[in-house]
């Protein structure tokens, strides 16, 4: 039989896999490593969280239209590298400029800039697969940024541990440079439009033309009104807010507990579950395909108050190490099930993107919630009681899924052959 795939996709497939890689190596410096920085210099947890909560503020205002701009733009590539271009120069103003205004305008630029990068990667992952390989391909995506986050975390608690904290931005910002070059590997040829059926691949595909797009106000009034939607977007609401603060929190008690050794455990304890992420992530997209999306999605959500709750009970590097590892199987739910989610329902309106932008509004209001409620809950009540209340936040969302969430994967029509198991 010949060959139908498009010239070009098995290049974009591995320049996807090398975007997702190096990304994660220029994410992995914010976050934890702003905590351990910051605490470095005499900042409070309550300063520190207010200060993350910036970052997660803009993105809050940013999700929408950084959705809406992707699906509407045909220069997603662009779209790419420019949002990598932002966090490098987020990077570089976080280690010339710690004080108060210069963290701010990083965490503004970094909250920008990665709610372009999410629906840009989804989209471009669609637009290569199409729908019926989605969840193997978002499992592909989530493996290779676990690996590149992995790796990332070692070299920058390694250069934090050796070189001081301020190495970890300046590393980041240099990992951008392999991101932008394997944004460049992707071919333009390889990438088609993300609504177009799964069996219209090959070359001989007739052009599909263009839907009218409909206004803004219009799309998001459709999406709300799909119950299944509102009910997943509270649930990331809860995930986010019961998960954004635990580590940060946890790397600021390890730097009072463990001194300089500090970076060298909040390295360990992102290396930990992105190894679990990179082993468990194909897994999550086959069964997501085979089994449906609801038994992951529970699963991902119950196990996620667990390493809370270790850290509540015995505030350990090892226990630390040990619950962070646990929260790589949530990791791993959520990085394949969000877009994937998105993608079903979206199926028939062609909103793919805007949702996945609704679902980062989700996501990046529960994390400001988080930080800020994380930080204030440590500075009144300690850490044990933080912890145990954002483990509780974390509950509560699994049950709302396991209560309310339906199946949203659909059944394959009959008589069609799954693209995946079509003979070569």
């Amino acid at each position: 039989m010949p060959d139908l795939r498009p010239p070009g996709q098995d290049r974009g497939k591995r320049a996807l896999d090398l975007l997702n890689f190096f990304l994660a190596n220029v994410q992995t410096g914010f976050g934890p490593f702003v905590a351990v920085y910051l605490t470095a210099h005499k900042w409070t947890e309550g300063d520190i969280g207010l200060m993350l909560s910036v970052g997660t503020i803009v993105g809050v205002a940013s999700q929408l239209p950084a959705g809406a701009l992707v699906d509407a733009t045909t220069a997603k590539r662009a779209a790419t590298a420019t949002a990598i271009g932002g966090i490098m120069a987020a990077a570089l103003l976080l280690a010339l400029w710690p004080v108060a205004l210069g963290v701010m305008a990083a965490e503004v630029l970094h909250g920008i800039a990665s709610s372009v990068l999410t629906p840009a990667i989804a989209a471009l992952s669609l637009r290569l697969v199409g729908r019926a390989a989605l969840g193997e391909r978002l499992g592909r995506n989530a493996a290779f940024g676990a690996v590149g986050n992995g790796l990332a975390a070692a070299a920058m608690g390694a250069a934090g541990s050796t070189l001081g904290t301020r190495a970890v931005f300046w590393l980041t910002a240099a990992l951008g440079v392999p991101a932008l070059a394997a944004v460049a590997l992707l071919p333009r040829q390889a990438v088609r439009r993300a609504d177009a059926p799964p069996e219209a691949t090959g070359p001989a595909a007739a052009p599909e033309a263009p839907r009218a797009a409909a206004p803004f106000r219009t799309s998001i009034v459709a999406l709300l009104s799909d119950r299944r939607l509102l009910i997943f977007a509270a649930a990331l609401v809860l995930f986010f807010l019961a998960n954004a603060e635990v580590l940060p929190l946890a790397a600021s008690l390890m730097t009072r507990q463990a001194g300089t050794r500090a970076s060298l455990i909040i390295a360990a304890a992102i290396v930990l579950p992105q190894a679990v992420v990179a082993l468990t992530s194909g897994w999550v997209g086959r069964e997501a395909e085979r089994r449906g999306r609801r038994p992951l999605l529970v699963l991902g959500w119950t196990i996620l108050p667990l390493p809370g709750v270790l850290l509540a009970l015995l505030p350990t590097p090892a226990v630390l190490l040990a619950g962070q590892a646990l929260g790589g199987v949530s990791a791993a739910v959520i990085g394949v099930m969000l877009p994937l989610t998105a993608a079903d329902l979206t199926r028939e309106s062609g909103h793919f993107n805007l949702c996945i932008g609704l679902f980062g509004l989700c996501a990046a209001g529960g994390a400001t919630l988080g930080t800020a409620l994380g930080g204030a809950l440590a500075d009144m009540a300690g850490n044990r009681v933080a912890f145990l209340c954002l483990a509780a936040i974390g509950l509560a969302g699994a049950a709302l899924l396991a209560t309310f969430m339906p199946e949203t994967r659909a059944a394959t029509p009959a008589g069609r052959v799954d693209p995946r198991e079509a003979p070569e």
